[in-house]
């Protein structure tokens, strides 16, 4: 495994796409996908999953990182009804 992937536990250009992919992305915007992510990273901490959990807050900067460059859409506005 790359050192790159070691930092992330995956590919991260294959992340991304799956992430703009998902529904989350889709109907909340990429900062509810890193919000979910660092929850996930908070129940690997508990269960000692250290290592996971550092690659999920990883993954979970990245998706942040993303959003600051402009590659990803932060948040999508609720619609008023």
């Amino acid at each position: 495994m790359s050192q790159v992937n070691q930092m992330y536990g995956c590919d991260p250009d294959a992340f991304l796409s799956s992430v703009k992919e998902s529904l989350s992305y889709q109907f909340s915007g990429a900062l509810m996908c890193a919000a979910s992510i660092m929850s996930d990273a908070q129940e690997e901490i508990a269960v000692g999953m250290d290592e996971r959990a550092r690659q999920s807050l990883n993954r979970a900067k990245l998706i942040i990182f993303e959003v600051m460059e402009g590659n990803l859409v932060g948040s999508i506005p609720r619609s008023q009804s």
